[in-house]
């Protein structure tokens, strides 16, 4: 599976009762994301930009995609970066759909 084919991919409901992704599973997805970081229970980016408008318009565009997924990450932003975090809080831990969140945030920049 690559970043393409995960950008392929909806999110599916998940529900407390799901098991989170075991670390093999982990360490899988992310080697087909560039730049993201696994740590405790979460997978994380920081991205740069040049200036407020670019790092704005990247918030609103993630919260475009998160709405459409219904899958929701924590966000902080700053003058010229904006710091994306991942976790699917129903099941205190990773699923499927952080990978398919992260790699859609990613493809925003082949645009």
């Amino acid at each position: 599976m690559t970043a393409d084919d995960l950008t392929r991919k909806k999110c599916k409901p998940c529900e407390g009762g799901t098991a989170p992704l075991k670390e093999a599973e982990i360490r899988n997805l992310l080697g087909r994301l560039d730049g993201w970081e696994y740590a405790n229970g979460r997978i994380a980016k920081t991205y740069q930009f040049k200036n407020y408008y670019q790092t704005t318009a990247f918030v609103n565009a993630t919260a475009w995609i998160s709405h459409r997924e219904d899958h929701h990450p924590d966000i902080t932003l700053g003058y010229n970066q904006c710091r994306v975090e991942y976790m699917t809080h129903a099941i205190k831990g990773l699923s499927e759909n952080d990978f398919i969140c992260a790699a859609k945030l990613d493809r925003l920049f082949e645009l």
